[in-house]
């Protein structure tokens, strides 16, 4: 029986797509490099990058990994960048060498950023100066080999690159004192690069491509295996959801996420690289002035981001200006990462006249899994419905399948779904079966349609700005306090981030203050993770086992 789906798909949207057509994402890359090489591959700070010179870049970089820093097929290559022109100059080069990327988050502590580089051995990473005094803290303890460092400004035209990175030196004082041996420019590997030929690699669907690196209610950080078969599948099924919206060669895309982030990653930077668009790369969201400047001065075709993008974005001064310099050039308007609140989606139709299109993903599923149709007139309120060649069951607790309408925890199975947990063999046996089915731990409902609800986190996991909090990781952090004697952690309600961190915590120490604390969290998370509020408490609601029982601590009053 076909799922029930498959009977309300969009007009042109194929059950089933093509798994075969690229072996791997070099091949893809190529392809586009040839198709549209004369177009503008990625924008920032405005300046192009046309595919031809990524074409040209990618190599140049990929040939300073194989000649100069030895690096050898299968290898990990760290990035730690924000959206800049380096980030898919080095990314690309990584791929058609023949390594393996890890994304990492640019706002790291020194303590995640060691576990991380740890736990995937990466052995070369790419790193922004501004973020090089945390490398430092901590280099000597990873398998580094090689640091390849760069500036804001180094893809820009000799002139603005100097201003810019003065501006951002010297002006911002952005850039905290580092030093690192041996570390090489990274304008000066791709000039060394140019001196070799890079060496081919055949790659295949099997070949890894990214540890995406997620969590979990343990709170450590798990590498997800994602292989080029992955990421293809949900390229091809990404564009085959949107094909009949937009035109190859003419996207235009607004790319205001990090693209270390999973969903930007394939949403953004993947896909429409296969569609010949133009990816331009916000690096500073925050500085909404500039963005909305940005926005009028753009006539940019699609757009994605988070609840709390969107939010920031209707509340800002001059934003009522950007839909008429659009002039009916927006068609496809995404949000992710995390649920869109009703009254954000109906602010930006009201003001954009088009609606938000959301769509369910995670870090094991490549990440998109399910969708809203794109001839929606409304925002629905749903996640939509599983993508071409995906199967999505709602199960109850003992792995059965429930009928339309009744809650569960959502599984998948599709070509998209990671391999599994980088060295954690019992933790990817935990959420994937032997034939396939993803775990999301996330509990859903579908309705007769096949459009899928969702309920509630079925762990703790509180989502900041689209960003996953786990709170073991946070409780462990204060308890590293001489003055906490008990903590747990939790999640609230937050206008501006969707959610955010709150803590409860019994004293040790009586002086403890809850300024103290959070200034003790910020030496050891990154900024999202630390807890916005602390509440003191006498004592914690546990189970029988003495486990703190996270969801009463936010319906039992203090003591």
């Amino acid at each position: 029986m076909n799922p029930i789906w498959l009977d309300h798909y969009p007009p042109g949207v194929p059950a089933e797509v093509d798994l075969c057509r690229f072996a791997s994402l070099k091949a893809l890359l190529e392809q586009s490099c040839e198709r549209f090489r004369d177009r503008p591959a990625f924008t920032n700070l405005g300046v192009s990058l046309s595919y031809d010179e990524l074409d040209r870049r990618s190599r140049e970089f990929g040939a300073w990994l194989q000649h100069e820093a030895g690096l050898q097929r299968g290898d990990r290559v760290a990035i730690m960048l924000p959206n800049l022109l380096q980030y898919p100059v080095a990314l690309f080069g990584a791929l058609r060498a023949g390594m393996v990327v890890v994304n990492v988050n640019p706002l790291y502590t020194a303590r995640e950023l060691q576990h991380q580089l740890a736990d995937s051995g990466a052995t070369a990473i790419v790193v922004l100066e501004n973020f090089a005094h945390t490398l430092q803290e901590i280099v000597a303890a990873t398998a580094l080999r090689h640091v390849i460092t760069t500036r804001v400004g180094d893809l820009l035209p000799p002139l603005k690159a100097c201003l810019v990175n003065f501006v951002v030196k010297w002006i911002k004082r952005g850039v905290p004192r580092w030093q690192l041996p041996g570390a090489v420019g990274f304008n000066t590997a791709l000039g060394r690069g140019a001196r070799h030929r890079l060496t081919e690699v055949t790659l295949t669907q099997d070949d890894i491509a990214f540890l995406q690196y997620t969590g979990g209610t343990t709170g450590v950080a798990k590498g997800a295996i994602l292989t080029h078969g992955n990421l293809v599948a949900n390229v091809e099924q990404t564009s085959a959801w949107i094909g009949n919206v937009l035109t190859e060669g003419e996207v235009v895309v607004i790319t205001p996420l990090p693209l270390y982030h999973v969903f930007a990653l394939t949403a953004n930077l993947l896909t429409f690289v296969k569609w010949g668009g133009n990816n331009v790369l916000i690096t500073n969201p925050r500085d909404m002035p500039g963005f909305i400047k940005l926005l009028r001065t753009t006539r940019f075709s699609v757009i994605t981001g988070v609840n709390t993008l969107y939010h920031k974005l209707l509340d800002a001064p001059g934003f009522d200006r950007v839909k008429p310099a659009n002039a009916g050039a927006l068609k496809l308007a995404v949000a992710g990462g995390m649920s869109v609140q009703r009254a954000v989606a109906a602010r930006w139709q009201q003001q954009m006249g088009v609606p938000l299109i959301e769509g369910y993903g995670l870090t094991e599923a490549s990440p998109i899994v399910c969708a809203n149709p794109l001839d929606v007139r409304e925002f629905s309120g749903a996640v939509g419905m599983p993508i071409p060649s995906t199967r999505v069951e709602i199960r109850d607790e003992a792995g059965n399948p429930l009928p339309p309408g009744e809650a569960g925890e959502l599984c998948v199975q599709g070509p998209q779904v990671m391999r599994g947990y980088w060295n954690r063999a019992d933790e990817t046996a935990r959420v994937l079966s032997a034939d396939g089915w993803l775990r999301t731990g996330d509990i859903c409902e579908m309705d007769a349609r096949g459009m899928v609800r969702f309920v509630e986190r079925a762990k703790d996991v509180v989502v900041v700005s689209g960003f996953k909090v786990y709170p073991n990781e946070v409780e462990e952090v204060l308890m590293l306090h001489p003055g906490v004697r008990e903590a747990g952690v939790t999640g609230v309600a937050d206008e501006t981030s969707g959610e955010a961190v709150k803590a409860f915590v019994v004293k040790r120490d009586p002086a403890l203050t809850a300024a103290e604390l959070i200034a003790h969290c910020r030496t050891n998370l990154a900024a999202y993770k630390v807890p916005k509020q602390v509440e003191f408490r006498e004592r914690l609601p546990k189970s029988p086992i003495g486990k703190v029982l996270r969801r009463e601590l936010k319906d039992v009053p203090a003591a």
